[in-house]
């Protein structure tokens, strides 16, 4: 059976305070909490502004140990490719994740494309390169168009060990469908929200304003114990952060999988 990790994607948010984190309790301070809660953290923030080794050793530090670590890969790798300055920015963002690795605290690295992203040519050719570049460090894809999904791309990832991210989200046209395919050891589940009214929208907070249900979270579970059979890690993220939402879920979900 897989070692389970369940966390959320980012945890710096004070609307969390009164849900997870104490009113009294000041930033600085919540990484340690939520280190206190969670096994497993998604680091978010780092698609935004790349890396460095001195932010990933603060963050190695400040959890005490506790907790393990997804890291999403920066804009310039995923969203805003620059065929001249990408390589330079892979070698980069490498670099920044020691600290992690050397601690045996990295569970993986997020790469997570735009849903223009589509399954073509230039495309192909530019994922085969970057994980390339960025081997051995354990990557896992997350594709927002439906034309991924094919037995090509599928026997592509297992041959090379890299995960492919099972979304939950709203079942909007030419979004992936919610497979659970696995194509390495270590599964990744990642839980959006199914907000297909305001997922288009360009406020993101309200994009991942959703609260599963009890009912739904259950149904979740035959899904998780399906994968972990047949994994040596399972990795799920609740993405859902707006009011704290994603805490709720999780926390919830660990006690069904726990009966």
């Amino acid at each position: 059976m897989a070692d389970i990790y369940i966390g959320t994607s980012g945890y710096d948010y004070p609307e969390w305070k009164g849900v997870l984190y104490p009113h009294d309790l000041g930033r600085e301070g919540f990484l340690a909490f939520y280190a206190e809660h969670f096994t497993a953290l998604e680091i978010n923030y780092t698609y935004y502004g790349m890396p460095n080794e001195y932010q990933m050793d603060a963050i190695a530090r400040k959890s005490n140990g506790n907790l393990r670590f997804s890291v999403k890969a920066h804009k310039s790798l995923t969203h805003e490719v620059s065929i001249s300055q990408w390589r330079k920015s892979a070698e980069e963002y490498r670099q920044a994740l020691r600290p992690l690795v050397e601690r045996n605290l990295l569970l993986s690295v997020l790469l997570q494309f735009p849903q223009s992203f589509h399954y073509e040519v230039d495309e192909r050719r530019y994922l085969d390169a970057l994980v390339n570049t960025l081997s051995p460090l354990p990557l896992v894809v997350e594709f927002r168009h439906a034309s991924w999904q094919t037995k090509r791309v599928f026997d592509s990832l297992r041959e090379r060990g890299i995960s492919w991210c099972v979304t939950d989200m709203p079942q909007l046209k030419h979004l992936p469908a919610p497979l659970s395919i696995q194509t390495a050891a270590s599964a990744y589940i990642r839980l959006h929200g199914r907000n297909a009214e305001s997922w288009y929208g360009t406020n993101s907070r309200d994009r991942y304003d959703y609260l599963y249900s009890d009912t739904q979270l259950s149904d979740l579970v035959p899904l998780v114990h399906r994968i972990a059979a047949s994994s040596r890690i399972v990795q799920i993220y609740f993405n859902n952060h707006a009011k704290g939402q994603a805490v709720v879920n999780a926390r919830k979900l660990k006690l069904l999988l726990n009966q």
